[in-house]
């Protein structure tokens, strides 16, 4: 279903808000910090367009609305528009993954450090058909909101121990660079969860392989910042690692 261009601006200014501050959002927020153009009342109709089209939700007794995955797919897809690296942060990345240049297994450590510290994330490594797993920033996930709740971080972290479900994630999708919501995954207490992967191809002493890294937060992940940063560090691992 398509939106017109007044409900695409307030769905992309609702998504932001809610990114900035994890908080359900109101027309009257979206009113009085922002130049939408409109009266409250066409706010107010909007968004409940925007609801029952199944683009926002109301958690429990609250006025106001939350994203759906759907609408953050959309905003991903249609709205977003991308905060690429410094040239800086660039050449600060490169020298952090050269360290371990043609060594996949210290590109792979490297690149999951320095990706969780660029992201203040969670971030896992992966190669596709092989059991090795690096991870780092786990404690970067506990000041985050969704993350207060104790059934979701055991089970995020859980996963740094279960192979199987890390693959699932990584490697649901082996497009360039891919966005999965926890509630696709049908888990339990994921669906706050967010999930933005870059896949590249790696050489292993027997084969050729897809190699994964990916970066785990909350669905409300500020996509426009961490997405150029996720797709720039795949493409510095597979240039790491082919290089002679």
């Amino acid at each position: 279903m398509d939106l017109t261009p007044r409900q695409a601006l307030i769905l992309k200014t609702l998504i932001e808000e809610y990114t900035d501050n994890a908080e359900p959002v109101g027309s009257e927020t979206l009113e009085q910090k922002y130049d939408l153009g409109v009266s409250p009342a066409t706010i107010r109709n909007e968004m409940s367009y925007l609801t029952k089209s199944g683009y926002l939700k109301q958690p429990h007794t609250s006025a106001g609305r939350i994203p759906t995955a759907r609408a953050l797919r959309f905003y991903v897809q249609q709205l977003m528009e991308e905060k690429k690296l410094s040239l800086a942060d660039e050449v600060k990345a490169r020298q952090r993954i050269d360290e371990g240049k043609n060594d996949l297994g210290k590109v792979m450590h490297e690149a999951t450090r320095a990706l969780a510290e660029e992201s203040k994330m969670l971030c896992v490594g992966a190669i596709d058909g092989d059991d090795s797993l690096w991870h780092a920033g786990y404690a970067n996930i506990l000041s985050i909101p969704e993350f207060y709740n104790i059934d979701v971080t055991s089970r995020v972290l859980l996963l740094l121990e279960q192979f199987d479900r890390i693959h699932q994630i990584l490697f649901r999708e082996t497009i360039p660079l891919s966005v999965l919501f926890g509630e696709e995954l049908g888990w339990s207490y994921f669906e706050p969860v967010g999930v933005v992967a870059t896949h590249f191809k790696v050489m292993t002493p027997d084969r050729e392989r897809v190699g994964s890294l990916g970066v785990i937060g909350p669905a409300r992940l500020p996509y426009a910042y961490i997405i150029p940063r996720v797709r720039y560090f795949g493409d510095l691992v597979a240039q790491a690692v082919s290089e002679k």
